[in-house]
């Protein structure tokens, strides 16, 4: 009998996505096919099939012991994530009888399908990195009596979905209907505060850096950027609003970038690399000029989501709105930011554009003073409705009568008229009856 070989043992996967890769999430049921080709007959003793998701770091520094001794420090850790075995030809044989039991495959094409569950939790997604990196593969193993076993390994993608229309990411959007307004109401002998937050503050942040050589001081560069939300996904542009004041001597850059930052774990030690994604610039700034972004655009490319969840990884990324100062330290500020997998939202999207438009006008102006409240007139419950109801619920039977009087007692305060408005609170902390004296910075640039 003449045996044949092992012409191609291949792994293939059911389901692909637009990109034609085989990408999963927490949950996902994967399924594919071991396709083997032989030239003639050979026998097998088992096709084995091993499925492994594991996030590894490794990184080694140099040390140095004494005068002339150094040595190398590794550092590594690992995370497991997924480990599944299953056996597609063959069963457990005695390993003193090799030859029983075998299976023999003939001359052509052979299919084997597969197929297992991720586990349903938070895996970290898919990445590599300069020392670390997160996988999930596919293997197989075919085995024959008295030759060595034939493998084929294939990746596949897991992605942890982070949706950024949750409200922690959608930071700055308006909230339509809702007020802030700060109230003291005297109800039943005691003090009650309410103080109600219409909208979450965007993700923005007001920096200032005087330029100073030995006791010559010239005037300030102020900062002030703004974004309208904190997550995004891959081939969004980021709307970036911002105001740069020049009362120095030199001419500076308005710059931004976008970076993203990978830190490494492994044996109560960190590692840390930061990349740059995308960058964009402003024009140059004469002394005593403003330059204001009205929402200018930076482009997102293809990158990796961020990875939060991950002990030994993580995968963090932030824009940095800043002012290249030639011969001093930029002026900078970090906005941090959470690149997601699943997008925004049409409804989410319009709610954003009003919340920017309506600060784009005067966001950096906030002196202005807050908003006169709503007027209560259209709140307002009559007397005849109050005693119409009260009347109601006190014609209960004497079953209910605890009952009734709670509920008369709950109802007549629900529609007790609301309190009044007004600017001065009639009970003031005692920090605010000291009459604190605010000092401004003596005005200094010309533009202003």
């Amino acid at each position: 009998m003449v045996l044949g070989k092992v012409r191609t043992l291949a792994i293939y996967f059911d389901s692909l996505n637009e990109n034609n890769l085989p990408a999963f999430s927490g949950g996902d049921l994967v399924s594919g096919r071991v396709v083997v080709d032989v030239t003639g007959d050979v026998r097998v003793r088992s096709l084995d099939i091993t499925s492994r998701g594991v996030a590894k770091v490794r990184w080694t520094e140099s040390r140095n012991a004494g005068v002339n001794t150094a040595y190398t420090q590794n550092y590594t850790e690992e995370v497991e994530y997924l480990h599944h075995c299953d056996t597609l030809i063959g069963e457990e044989r005695d390993e003193d009888c090799p030859e029983e039991g075998l299976t023999v495959l003939h001359a052509g094409l052979h299919e084997f399908a597969f197929s297992f569950s991720l586990p349903q939790m938070a895996l970290a997604t898919s990445f590599e990195g300069k020392h670390g990196s997160v996988r999930y593969w596919v293997k197989a193993e075919l085995h024959r009596p008295w030759l060595l076993p034939v493998k084929v390994k294939k990746e596949f993608i897991v992605f942890e979905h982070i949706d950024i229309n949750t409200p922690l990411l959608l930071v700055g959007t308006l909230h339509t209907g809702c007020f802030c307004f700060k109230g003291v109401v005297q109800r039943f002998g005691r003090r009650v505060s309410m103080l109600i937050v219409s909208e979450q503050a965007p993700q923005a942040g007001t920096k200032e850096k005087t330029l100073c050589c030995w006791f010559c001081a010239s005037g300030p560069i102020s900062l002030s950027a703004k974004i309208e939300r904190k997550g995004y996904t891959p081939g969004e542009s980021i709307q970036i609003f911002a105001e740069v004041e020049n009362c120095s001597s030199r001419v500076v850059v308005p710059k931004a970038a976008l970076y993203q930052t990978q830190t490494f774990f492994a044996k109560g030690k960190g590692k840390q690399i930061q990349q740059l994604v995308s960058n964009l610039r402003g024009d140059p700034l004469l002394q005593g000029k403003t330059q204001s972004w009205e929402g200018k655009l930076l482009k997102i490319p293809p990158v990796s989501p961020s990875i939060l969840d991950c002990p030994i990884i993580r995968v963090e990324y932030a824009l940095m709105v800043y002012v290249d100062i030639p011969g001093g330290l930029n002026l900078s500020l970090s906005l941090p930011l959470v690149i997601g997998t699943i997008p925004l939202h049409a409804c989410a999207t319009r709610t954003s554009s009003i919340s920017s438009s309506r600060s784009t006008s005067g966001w950096l102006g906030l002196a202005q003073g807050p908003e006169a409240p709503p007027s209560y007139s259209d709140l307002a419950i009559s007397e005849s409705h109050r005693r119409d109801y009260l009347q109601g619920c006190d014609s209960s039977d004497g079953r209910g009568e605890q009952r009734g009087s709670l509920l008369t007692y709950i109802t007549e305060f629900r529609y007790l008229p609301p309190p009044l408005y007004s600017e001065v609170d009639p009970y003031p902390d005692p920090v605010e009856e000291c009459g604190a004296v605010s000092v401004r910075r003596p005005d200094t640039c010309p533009s202003r």
